[in-house]
């Protein structure tokens, strides 16, 4: 079974479209590659067959034209590693936001494509992308199925009174404003290998999972089920990030747009775009870059980073009380993943919970381990995730859920 996964959005500044095609059966990646920088003067494809890489400029001038490169180079007589459609069983589609509608991915029709339109609002930086993705694969290959795997699912679980705002219940009836939580299929697939790192049965664990990368989201897992998660009505709210902003005071919000004479849209882009690490340091919302400065001297890098640490240390606590108890602590995503530093200014201090680093475990980048020290009574890992994966394994269980109906 060959199922081509395909994320399209604002990916590091730009319009992306990255995409894999996954043999499902030996979980093996056949193809896979970015069309990154679209709509740019000079975007970049990059292709990638069974680790031979090429990448070539050229003008790309919109996320519909990205897809159709993607989608064209599974058959290209050169790179190819199809000859035919034909050979797909489903493309999973990454949709950010599925509101209320969606509790469950799902093969996509014209009624799923409408309830995507009008969940726009509710994540306007990705859901429009994710429908262009969809709608383009549908012209593209009319007779493969296609799956919608919404990265607000996995949170579906979360209860009523962990995602409920402290607002009018009105607001939440008429315009659906509650509690989502992003980064779904990212939290689920380092649960799901944190269990496994344990010994346990996924059902039997308490966790906390860290994705920490361009966005930062931590989540509160018991039994392989999200019970709350850091993100919110959008992926705005929670730890602090690169670009934005995480948690404030929402009186601080009309306050600026007063004294600074901005709109809603400037607002928002002051908020997702110009704070967090950036906003903090003023030099750039890299945690690297940031390293690199704190080490030369710079106090508004060394703020920044303490801010984000701190910020995360706050939820890891939160979480484990949320959780009346922990097992284990797991960091992923590009940024939890590759910093050594990020993860001992987060974890220091909280052996009073039985959180003990180790840290010359903690060196690790790029590879999954533990990082715990032997007595530790909660353990701490690190797991690279993987969403394509995921994405893969969740259309799969789509795909023969719809053959078992079919057959009846």
């Amino acid at each position: 079974m060959k199922i081509f996964v395909i994320m399209t959005g604002p990916y590091r500044g730009s319009i992306s479209v990255n995409y894999s095609l996954i043999d499902i059966e030996k979980e093996e990646v056949l193809a896979g590659g970015t069309v990154e920088k679209i709509g740019q003067d000079k975007s970049i494809f990059t292709c990638n067959v069974k680790g031979k890489a090429k990448s070539r400029e050229l003008h790309v001038s919109n996320c519909t034209a990205g897809v159709k490169l993607a989608v064209e180079s599974l058959i290209d007589p050169e790179n190819g590693v199809i000859k035919d459609f034909s050979e797909l069983s489903a493309v999973a589609h990454r949709v950010v936001h599925g509101g209320e509608m969606f509790v469950d991915h799902c093969y996509v029709d014209e009624k799923v494509v409408e309830d995507i339109r009008e969940c726009i609002p509710l994540a306007p930086l990705h859901n429009q992308y994710n429908r262009i993705g969809i709608e383009t694969c549908r012209q593209m290959m009319p007779d493969v199925p296609q799956v919608a795997i919404f990265d607000t699912c996995f949170h579906q679980t979360i209860p009523d009174y962990a995602y409920i705002y402290g607002l009018p219940f009105e607001y939440y009836q008429k315009y659906g404003i509650r509690r989502y939580g992003f980064h779904g299929n990212s939290h689920k697939f380092a649960s799901e290998r944190a269990a496994r790192l344990l010994g346990k049965p996924l059902e039997e664990v308490k966790l906390v999972t860290c994705h920490l990368g361009n966005g930062a989201s931590a989540a509160a897992v018991k039994g392989g089920r999200s019970l709350d998660t850091s993100m919110g009505f959008t992926p705005l709210e929670g730890l602090i990030m690169p670009t934005r902003s995480g948690d404030i005071d929402a009186a601080i919000i009309p306050i600026i747009m007063e004294k600074e004479g901005f709109y809603q849209r400037e607002i928002d882009g002051v908020l997702n775009k110009k704070s967090g690490l950036l906003g903090i340091s003023g030099i750039s919302g890299n945690i690297s870059d940031l390293l690199d400065a704190m080490k030369e001297g710079s106090s508004r890098a060394k703020l920044a980073i303490e801010a984000f640490c701190y910020r995360l240390k706050k939820y890891i606590c939160a979480y484990a009380g949320v959780l009346g108890g922990l097992d284990a602590v797991v960091f992923t995503g590009g940024i939890g993943e590759n910093c050594p530093e990020i993860r001992l200014l987060s974890l220091s201090g909280l052996e009073f919970i039985g959180i003990c680093l180790d840290e010359g475990k903690n060196k690790i980048t790029g590879k999954e381990g533990e990082i715990s020290k032997e007595n530790s009574k909660v353990k701490i890992f690190v797991v690279p995730t993987n969403e394509e994966l995921m994405m893969a394994r969740e259309a799969r269980k789509v795909v023969e859920r719809e053959m078992i109906k079919e057959a009846k």
